[in-house]
């Protein structure tokens, strides 16, 4: 599986107000921790390695991180 970077719902808009709606109203630290929850849902239900890897350093690159991180 290739990771998808098109949007895959039908409303993307409402996706993503969902998603900033689940954090109204916490802190920084409850935020953080839904965000750190959700990806790890998510990355559960595409369950896929190679996806993954190349979602996190997409991801990175999006957050303006360069360095990857390294393998243990």
């Amino acid at each position: 599986m290739a990771l998808s970077t098109r949007s895959n719902f039908a409303k993307p808009d409402d996706a993503f107000r969902l998603v900033v709606e689940a954090h109204r109203g916490l802190s920084d630290e409850a935020s953080s921790a839904l965000d750190a929850a959700l990806v790890l849902v998510l990355a559960n239900h595409v369950g896929d390695i190679e996806v993954l890897r190349e979602a996190i350093a997409l991801a990175r690159r999006g957050a303006g991180i360069d360095a990857a991180p390294q393998a243990t």
